[in-house]
């Protein structure tokens, strides 16, 4: 019988048990451990943060002013956003009366709240006059950081009053085309009043016009007109 012949392929060997040990293999191979990391100190000192708008007091105005040259970069782009999306100049003028609609319902609550933080016993006024007076320097104020520069009642119609800015804030970075020269920008501000207005009892249609002179190109009116039932109300005190 003829021997078997020789292996092609050496075979392995067991390996060792103590290859396989578990605690052999983990010492073997095991990582370097990471150098350690410092953490902060109590000593150490935080960077400061500012305060947040929320927690700053509504009673102190000191603080609460605001860029000129930042309100008219904003309103400018507010005015071309909002021409890019309408159908024409009252369209316009409406999104306008709108938008500041919405901000005067906010100025009147803040004004109230300021009166009653200030004042022990803070009265409201109920006749049209002391209100249009306080529109024009209170609110006019809180909202432009001036007052207004006139207060006219027209002569033909008796529920017609007439608020007057020579040097609007709102439209002095405003570069009207001569296509949309009856635009008037201030059709915002009409919109700040008439809210003021309908939150304190007085209901009426505001709008603005352009009323340019020589010494005041810009000069604009804020048209109130008054509805019936203030009228009729008005009356009942004389």
């Amino acid at each position: 019988m003829s021997a078997l012949p020789p292996s092609r392929f050496s075979v392995l060997s067991s390996p060792s048990p103590d290859l396989l040990s578990p605690t052999n293999s983990s010492t073997r191979f095991s990582l370097p451990s990471g150098p350690a990391i410092a953490t902060a100190t109590a000593g150490t000192p935080k960077p400061l943060s500012r305060p947040n708008i929320y927690d700053r007091p509504l009673n102190k105005i000191r603080t609460t002013e605001v860029s000129a040259s930042a309100f008219a970069f904003l309103f400018s782009e507010i005015v071309q956003y909002m021409q890019k999306r309408v159908s024409g100049i009252n369209d316009l003028e409406r999104r306008l009366n709108t938008l500041g609609y919405r901000i005067g319902t906010r100025v009147l609550e803040l004004m109230a709240w300021r009166a009653e933080s200030a004042s022990k016993a803070p009265k409201r006024d109920i006749r049209f006059l002391p209100v249009l007076m306080s529109i024009h320097t209170n609110v006019w104020k809180a909202v432009f950081g001036k007052p207004a520069d006139a207060i006219e009642k027209s002569v033909q119609n008796e529920d017609e009053y007439m608020i007057i800015d020579n040097d609007p804030v709102v439209t002095r970075s405003i570069s009207v085309p001569r296509d949309m020269s009856q635009l008037s920008c201030s059709s915002f501000t009409a919109g700040i009043v008439e809210a003021v207005l309908d939150g304190l009892g007085f209901p009426a249609r505001v709008t603005a016009h352009n009323t340019p002179v020589d010494d005041f190109p810009l000069r604009n009116t804020i048209l109130i007109k008054l509805e019936k039932s203030v009228l009729e109300r008005e009356e009942l005190f004389k």
